[in-house]
């Protein structure tokens, strides 16, 4: 019989898997990878832009990867950097309005993906599920940073 960790772990691992191949398909529409995608919404909920330690929270992503995927993006002429008293240092990222509509059909799609992946769900089922999502999520970053307590 399989066990609940093995059960939980291996849906989040498929769950994870999934998402990637559905960013990483959308992205390639715009010459792009699937990691630009969460930079790209997270980024369309502040039209005044982020610095990039702020981004690298929101999707929970490394500094060397973020720098990675803005430097991209910028390349790609979605993303600029708002100098703050001449300086780039701690410059906002904002997107362009070529990047504000990439990131409007990227979150059309993502708003797809999330209710056929959801088919079949009640309303209250889907409560309960990202209730009971986010309380794991949080208690399994407790468990991170602290170790078990055993």
């Amino acid at each position: 019989m399989i066990s609940r960790y093995e059960l939980f772990s291996n849906s989040v691992a498929c769950l994870y898997r999934n998402i990637q191949k559905l960013e990483r398909v959308e992205m390639e529409k715009y010459g792009l990878k699937g990691p630009h995608a969460q930079c790209l919404l997270s980024l369309s909920r502040y039209p005044r832009g982020l610095i990039a330690t702020q981004l690298c929270e929101m999707c929970e992503k490394d500094k060397a990867a973020i720098s990675r995927t803005v430097a991209e993006l910028e390349e790609a002429g979605l993303v600029t950097r708002v100098e703050r008293n001449g300086s780039r240092y701690r410059a906002a990222l904002v997107l362009t309005q070529k990047g504000r509509k990439a990131a409007a059909e990227v979150s059309e799609r993502a708003k797809l993906a999330v209710e056929l992946a959801g088919n079949g769900l009640t309303d209250e089922d889907r409560e309960v599920f990202y209730r009971v999502l986010s309380l794991i999520s949080e208690n399994l970053h407790e468990i991170c940073r602290d170790g078990l307590n055993n």
